[in-house]
């Protein structure tokens, strides 16, 4: 009896147990359910959106993003030369993750007729630099910025510039070592006189016999500043880490340019600098006999888009292709006859060369005879198309003036035998600009030594076109000198992104210039890369113009796409503003200290009545001597 009544006592308490817990299961459910009702009240999501929100929100509590290895790679660039790729590792979530990479491009010019010597010894420097830069990349600056928070952009410049300094002067010892050990064998070597001359001694001439020498005395070039091996590792760890920052950040590069240049305030309306788009590459070599002109360049007019503006470029493009068709294939037009600057037909001088070949720029190479052939070229295309210069398109033409001195007569060689002295080049583009007002831009006119050259053309023809340093602004760190620019007097200046150039140098260069009243152009150099980080920067840094080379070959296109992207991106969101451009009246820099040039203005010319420009400038006629805001539409 006992053993039955303990039997039944355990199961009524097993039967009170289960009461229980279907009870508080059937409660629960009933919670749950409320709770999920709730939540899809306040949050109209599926569950694993609502979890993904949550997880995105607690996200910004977690640990940002640090730096956790840099790569560095050895890859080929757009004419099959050596050069950097660097790419950035960070911890994300603690996980290690590949954010991004860039390649760079590289600072050396491709000649047009090389010595195979000279060839040689170029690409055994360009690889020993690539080599050393890879080498920095992946060991010192590898190590140096691990677990540094991709962001700080002005940390990671400075400690990329401490680095950069330090490498300079090991490099600066080494040299030292060794031209004192060469000064002691040397010494050792000539005990005895020797009647041998030494190498870079000059031999006395002979008498009676004719000794070249300057009809004037120009300034000597400035000495080539020298690139250190493996520079090129500093300027793609910065550019490298600024993209990893906004990729991190979840905005363009652009976007994050901007707002390192502007204190973190994010801008309300952005420009798209203007294409200068390269059409013909002039050679300088035989038979050709032009030598003035190196790139001739269009540039669309503001009121188009930028998509309108690539498009007519592409058109012209087409027809002068046509033109420069071999004779038989194609019917010789009638030239350009034009109310701004007549063009009449010259006979066999009226058109320049047949087209050769594409040049590494992404343009038509062509020689020519003389000046006015390939703006004739330019002006019988646009009429075939039914355009006119000056108003549907405007002309650039870089000059390269610092290829064409003969320093041992002392001028500029501008055609096969013709020489003119750095005067007499201010009276040629005087007189070009009057006959051919719808080019807006000159670049290196001169060289850069001759800044009283460049002071007077810039006081003749500073409000009518933009006249442009290139060479003088080749390396960025000569750039700034006490808060000033150390170029000749100019309207702005090229920029390009290469070997030691930081991403704060950009910055800060294009601040002064701004300052200073004059414009940027983000320029592409000879050996260009496939990698288009050089479109955001000139966006980001609010360029005037872009300077990427011809519509071929795909490292100068891909930029071209790229600057299409933004465009679509920023009319998308309603940022997108239109440019205002104005040249430069020089007239108005009446304060020394504010002027480029340590050189004195020339004095100041009799008053003149104002020259007319064309309608399409929309220039206002105003007295010389006043000051004048000549505003391009």
């Amino acid at each position: 009896m006992e053993a039955g009544g303990r039997r039944q006592q355990e199961e009524r308490r097993r039967l009170r147990e289960l009461r229980q817990e279907a009870v508080e299961y059937y409660r629960g459910h009933r919670v749950q359910q409320r709770v999920e009702d709730a939540l899809n009240a306040l949050f109209p999501l599926r569950p694993a959106d609502l979890y993904g929100e949550l997880a995105n929100y607690f996200s910004k509590f977690s640990k940002a993003p640090v730096i956790c290895r840099l790569v560095g790679r050895k890859v080929l660039d757009g004419v099959g030369q050596p050069t950097l790729e660097v790419e950035v590792y960070c911890t994300v979530k603690n996980y290690e993750k590949k954010i991004c990479s860039i390649v760079m491009s590289s600072h050396s010019q491709i000649p047009e007729n090389p010595l195979s010597e000279t060839t040689e010894a170029d690409e055994k420097e360009r690889n020993d630099s690539v080599n050393t830069a890879v080498e920095w990349v992946n060991e010192s600056l590898n190590t140096m910025f691990k677990n540094l928070k991709p962001t700080d952009q002005c940390e990671v410049d400075k400690m990329l510039g401490e680095y950069f300094s330090k490498k300079v002067e090991e490099k600066k010892e080494i040299q030292k070592q060794q031209e004192e050990v060469a000064e002691a064998t040397l010494t050792l070597t000539s005990c005895t006189p020797s009647a041998t001359a030494l190498p870079g001694e000059k031999k006395t001439a002979k008498p009676g016999k004719k000794v070249a020498v300057a009809e004037r005395r120009i300034p000597p070039a400035e000495p080539w500043e020298s690139v250190l091996c493996g520079s090129l590792a500093i300027g793609g760890t910065s550019l490298a880490i600024a993209k990893a920052a906004a990729t991190i950040s979840h905005i363009p590069l652009y976007l994050h340019i901007a707002l390192l240049k502007h204190d973190q305030d994010s801008p309300k309306e952005m420009t798209l600098p203007l294409p200068m788009v390269t059409l013909l590459n002039c050679e300088k070599i035989l038979p050709a006999k032009l030598k003035l002109v190196k790139e001739v360049m269009l540039i669309p007019p503001v009121q188009l888009s930028l998509k309108q503006g690539i498009e007519r470029v592409l058109d012209i493009q087409k027809e002068v292709m046509r033109l420069l068709e071999p004779p038989g294939k194609t019917t010789s037009p009638q030239l350009a006859d034009s109310k701004k600057g007549r063009a009449h037909n010259t006979g066999k001088k009226a058109l320049p060369q047949a087209l050769k070949r594409i040049s590494h720029l992404g343009c038509l190479i062509t020689g020519c005879d003389n000046l006015e052939q390939p703006l004739l070229l330019m002006q019988t295309a646009c009429n075939n198309l039914g355009l006119e210069l000056g108003t549907d398109m405007y002309l650039a033409i870089n000059c390269a003036a610092h290829e064409l001195m003969d320093y041992v007569k002392g001028k500029y060689e501008i055609l096969t035998g013709t020489f003119k002295s750095p005067e007499e080049m201010v009276d040629i583009y005087v007189e070009l600009i009057n006959k051919f007002p719808f080019i807006i831009a000159l670049i290196d006119p001169l060289r850069k030594e001759d800044r009283q050259q460049w002071s007077n053309i810039c006081y003749a023809l500073g409000s009518k076109c933009y006249l442009i340093a290139e060479d003088a602004a080749t390396y960025i760190s000569k750039l700034k000198i006490d808060q000033n620019i150390n170029i000749p007097m100019c309207s702005g200046v090229v920029l390009k992104y290469i070997n030691q150039t930081k991403v704060s140098d950009l910055i800060e260069l294009t601040g002064l210039l701004d300052g200073q009243r004059h414009i940027t152009i983000l320029g592409s150099p000879d050996r260009e890369s496939s990698d288009d980080s050089l479109v955001d920067l000139a966006v980001g840094l609010g360029a005037r113009f872009i300077k990427l080379g011809g519509l071929s070959r795909g490292e100068r296109v891909t930029k071209y796409n790229r600057l299409l992207a933004i465009e679509e991106e920023l009319a998308k969101n309603g940022t997108l503003r239109e440019a205002n451009l104005k040249f430069i009246a020089f007239a108005e820099e009446s304060q020394p200290e504010k002027q480029l040039s340590d050189v004195p203005p020339p004095p100041k010319p009799e008053p003149s009545p104002p020259q007319l420009c064309p309608p399409a400038l929309q220039v206002r006629s105003l007295p010389a001597q006043l000051p004048a805001n000549n505003t391009l539409t």
